[in-house]
C-alpha cells in the first residue's frame, strides 16, 4: 500500500445471506484510515421494508423494532458513497459485503468502482493452518483477545476488527 492511500474498512449487517433473494442491508459500518491513522468513521442502521427473520436477528442482535425510526436507504447510501469515494475498500469476506453494497447502490443508480481487498482471502493464503477464517478467529490469532466491549456482528465494531487485522497483517 502507498502511504497516502485512503483505506475504508467496511462491514454490513443484513436481513439474510443473499441479496439476489431480496435480502437487504440493515446496518453499515465503515472506518477510514489515512497514513495508518483512523481519521473518521461512519455507521448507520437502515430502515427497510424487509422483515428480519428471528434466526438472523439472533446473530447480530438487530430487531425490526430497532429499525422503525432509522434512515431510509436513499438517505444512507449516498452518504456512504461520499465516504468511500477515492478510497480502497477492505472487508472480511468482501464478496458478501460488496455484493450487498452493489445491490443497494444499484437500487439508487449508484456504483462502486473502488479497488477492493478481502482479509478473508488474504488470510486463507497467508495462514493456511488456522482452524477457520472467521473474523473473531483471525483477530485472536493476529491481534489478541477481542475487547469485552466489542459488539460482535455489529457493523462498526466488525469494521474496527478488520482494521486491526489489516494492520497486523501489514506488520504495523
Amino acid at each position: 500500500m502507498m502511504k497516502n492511500e485512503r483505506l475504508v474498512f467496511i462491514d454490513v449487517e443484513t436481513t439474510g445471506l443473499d441479496h439476489r433473494k431480496g435480502h437487504r442491508i440493515i446496518e453499515v459500518g465503515a472506518v477510514a484510515m489515512e497514513n495508518d491513522q483512523i481519521v473518521s468513521e461512519y455507521q448507520s442502521l437502515i430502515h427497510v421494508d424487509v422483515p428480519i427473520p428471528r434466526q438472523v436477528s439472533r446473530i447480530h442482535g438487530i430487531t425490526n423494532e430497532m429499525l422503525t425510526r432509522q434512515s431510509e436507504p436513499e438517505n444512507v447510501f449516498p452518504k456512504l458513497k461520499n465516504f468511500i469515494t477515492d478510497s480502497i475498500l477492505v472487508a472480511h469476506n468482501a464478496k458478501f459485503d460488496i455484493g450487498f453494497l452493489r445491490s443497494e447502490f444499484n437500487r439508487l443508480e449508484l456504483s462502486i468502482t473502488n479497488q477492493i481487498f478481502c482479509t478473508l482471502e488474504i488470510s486463507r493464503r497467508r495462514y493456511p493452518h488456522l482452524p477457520n477464517y472467521k473474523l473473531e478467529t483471525l483477530y485472536r490469532r493476529l491481534v489478541g483477545p477481542v475487547p469485552e466491549d466489542t459488539k460482535r456482528h455489529r457493523a462498526l465494531d466488525d469494521a474496527r476488527m478488520v482494521v486491526a487485522i489489516w494492520m497486523a497483517m501489514e506488520g504495523k
